[in-house]
């Protein structure tokens, strides 16, 4: 047995034999806000993320398919929404280097930290996420939360292998102050908010072929 297994087992066998139950923490949801959708537009614009609105009545996939309008790679990952680059071509990660828009849904978002939750099930590869030029993201906003506490009690963090929360774009600032975006990853990440299976699937642009 090697050292390092010998200091482990010793560890093992000399672990106190107490009942120590974890403490129960609050939600802190004493005073939500009055409506969790204009928390998460305000926080969400704070972190240098964009709003989608539509106009009411209106279709909420026009601001999206504005967006799209000059996107020459548009990889969808959502069926409300057909791009020209499939998710399911991209062998390796990098495969998605040369996207210009990439359009996912949230699982669901945060009103206290403007945070949407994206995990593998919708993303279909991780690093489209993280490589596109530009992030769009699709919101129920039934599917918000007032704060982190309600987020991590979850199923997503249990029931999924990946699930990361984005907080607005890639950003990076020196010790000047100097603020930019995009350095690390996405250049901007919009969101818009559109209800799960509430519209019927729409093509990007003409030249669009799948998914």
């Amino acid at each position: 047995m090697s050292s390092r297994n010998e200091i482990l087992m010793s560890v093992r066998l000399n672990l106190p034999l107490v009942d120590r139950p974890l403490p129960v923490v609050p939600l802190f949801d004493d005073n939500p806000p009055a409506s969790f959708l204009a928390a998460f537009k305000q926080n969400l614009v704070r972190m240098g993320g964009m709003v989608l609105d539509a106009p009411e009545p209106g279709d909420p996939l026009e601001p999206v398919r504005a967006k799209l309008a000059d996107a020459r790679v548009v990889c969808s990952t959502v069926p409300e929404i057909t791009g020209n680059r499939h998710i399911a071509s991209a062998t390796q990660p990098w495969d998605l280097e040369d996207v210009d828009v990439a359009v996912v849904r949230a699982a669901f978002a945060v009103a206290e930290t403007g945070s949407v939750l994206l995990q593998d099930e919708d993303l279909g590869v991780n690093a489209v996420a993280y490589l596109s030029q530009h992030l769009i993201v699709l919101l129920d906003p039934a599917d918000i939360v007032v704060n982190l506490h309600h987020a991590y009690r979850r199923p997503e963090f249990r029931q999924t292998h990946y699930a990361s929360f984005h907080t607005g774009p890639s950003a990076t600032a020196d010790i000047e102050g100097v603020l930019i975006h995009g350095a690390q990853g996405v250049r901007s990440l919009s969101v818009a908010f559109v209800a799960r299976a509430a519209v019927r699937p729409i093509h990007s642009s003409p030249g669009a072929v799948d998914g």
